[in-house]
């Protein structure tokens, strides 16, 4: 249940992170608290109520009005300048990394604090602006308000620089890459193992004896609208499913488009179908674009999107190949590991009440090596990376049937090299390193003996 509630939380923390408006609204709004309370110590000033510091700038109303004009000027310039650049920023990205890689740059914070900063700042001066007028005791200046606002220009200035520096860097593509990596392994990391609540143990038919009955007597839920699975909040479902005692079958996960009208899940009984068909809004998010949240492979699509870029023929760039095969293995080592989604939720009884289809160690290797394999025809550094990323999974593996999976890869690299490598010292190359999988597969069985043997 606490993992489901971290997941919950996460898919709402990134659909509120991957825009370009929350950050700088935020900004804006602080900026006017900020400025109704250096308006109010300016007011008590020109009442006389209180003494401003030597520090704080003083002058006419209308040398006020100059300074406060200009800053405003320059800084709505800046902000055109600003968003220029993130423009030039994901037009590069879409074209080298394709179009999937646009949420990386439009959630990076960088550059949503930049824009928000000096979009803030602007309204703290045209603020500052309006006030400016004749008063009981002559014409009223916010002297505290203007020397806040050069204040936060200077910042502004410090933040300029720190953000042209910060795209310089972020669009290069190793950095990229491991930013992409790094995701893949929060999302390790949030999905590995989701634990079954805590209560009474498990009770009535099993997972086996309910697809069962789901498969001959249970009824359909069509999907309300069209789009990408986003998010499945599985303690709705169960709650849900328990009200009606009924089981949910989720034939769907998230990452899967779905289609108006088609099949979303199955429900037994039956005549709880159409109860659960008006309630599945409540527990599912569709949208336009896959996220992170629940759909760990695609963070293992965006690798291999940029991996067989690379190997395009238009591009021609090896070593960004080589650098996502490297961070795919990183990643699957993990998996091997660590990964092992729970198919079966239960209510607090210990019924199964929703049954997921998560998706397999099996085929997130088969995504992470089979595109780039098909990309790399004939490309020998391609093909040896592959294999030596193969034999580091094989040794994070549990069971004989994941090390199964590593060797049909690697049999398949080996063949495509023995048919499209036409240098004889270049298959050897690769040949020596198939041998090194063999080995680890060995090396990797007898731990395994070994350890039930003890």
């Amino acid at each position: 249940m606490i993992r489901g509630v971290h997941l919950e939380a996460q898919w709402r923390r990134e659909a509120l992170r991957t825009n370009l408006w929350v950050v700088p609204i935020l900004e804006v709004v602080l900026a006017g608290l900020l400025f109704v309370v250096t308006l109010a110590l300016d007011k008590a000033a020109y009442r006389g109520d209180l003494e401003l510091p030597s520090w704080v700038i003083s002058g006419t109303a209308d040398a006020a009005r100059q300074i406060l004009a200009a800053i405003a000027a320059a800084l709505i310039t800046v902000v055109g300048v600003v968003f220029s650049i993130m423009i030039v920023t994901l037009t590069l990205a879409s074209t080298q990394f394709g179009p999937r890689m646009l949420r990386t740059f439009i959630r990076d914070r960088t550059t949503q604090l930049t824009l928000g900063t000096f979009v803030g700042t602007f309204g703290y001066a045209i603020l500052s602006l309006v006030v400016i007028g004749p008063g009981s005791h002559g014409d009223f200046v916010p002297h505290l308000s203007i020397t806040v606002c050069m204040v936060l220009v200077m910042a502004d200035l410090a933040i300029l620089i720190y953000f042209i520096h910060h795209i310089a860097t972020s669009i290069q593509l190793p950095r990229v890459i491991a930013s992409i990596a790094a995701e893949l392994s929060e999302a390790i990391e949030a999905g590995a193992g989701e634990p079954e609540p805590v209560g009474a143990a498990a009770r009535g038919p099993g997972a086996v004896e309910l697809n069962v009955r789901l498969d001959t007597s249970g009824a359909t839920v069509p999907a309300p609208a069209s789009g990408y699975l986003q998010f499945v909040r599985h303690r709705t479902l169960v709650r849900m499913a328990t009200e009606l005692d009924a089981v949910i079958r989720l034939d769907h996960r998230p990452g899967h488009f779905l289609v108006q009208g088609h099949l979303l899940a199955t429900v037994w009984p039956a005549e709880a179908a159409p109860e659960v068909a008006r309630s599945f809004a409540r527990a599912h998010i569709t949208g336009s674009s896959r996220t992170l949240a629940q759909d760990i492979a695609f963070a293992v699509d965006q690798l291999v999107e940029i991996a067989i870029r690379a190997l395009s023929t238009a591009v021609n760039d090896t070593f960004t190949a080589l650098t996502c095969i490297d961070w795919l293995g990183e990643g699957l080592c993990r998996i091997a590991a660590r990964w092992s989604p729970n198919p079966v939720h239960r209510d607090e009884a210990g019924y199964i009440r929703v049954m997921t289809v998560p998706v397999s160690y099996e085929r997130l290797v088969q995504r992470a090596f089979e595109k780039i394999r098909q990309a790399a025809h004939g490309m020998p550094a391609v093909l040896i990376r592959q294999l030596d990323a193969l034999a580091e999974i094989m040794a994070e593996t549990r069971t004989e049937q994941q090390r199964r999976v590593l060797l049909v890869q690697a049999e398949m690299i080996e063949r495509l090299s023995r048919e499209s490598v036409a240098e004889a010292a270049d298959r050897e190359d690769v040949h020596r390193r198939y041998l090194a999988v063999l080995a680890a597969h060995a090396q990797a069985q007898a731990q395994a003996r070994a350890g039930s043997g003890s």
